[in-house]
């Protein structure tokens, strides 16, 4: 379909990416009432807090591990005992 030309592949992501915007009809006669406003809002605001929330936890996870590479051999838990 297209010529392996390793320049190409910014102008294939970039047809790829719009392909779906020329299906799209261009006009679209609909009706959205105010509860769809605040539902897309909803959405989005659960998409961020969630995304935030995955970050946290990997990056726990992700310090959990170095401590554990640079922990001494004596030491069995955190509180030292």
């Amino acid at each position: 379909m297209f010529p392996p030309n390793p320049r190409g592949r910014p102008a294939r992501a970039l047809l790829l990416l719009a392909l779906p915007l020329l299906l799209l009809p261009s006009i679209a006669h609909a009706y959205l009432d105010p509860g769809t406003d605040s539902y897309v809002v909803q959405i989005l605001i659960g998409t961020v807090l969630g995304g935030l929330f995955a970050l946290g936890v990997l990056w726990r996870r992700v310090v959990a591990s170095v401590r554990g590479l640079f922990r001494r051999k004596g030491d069995d838990d955190a509180s030292g005992h």
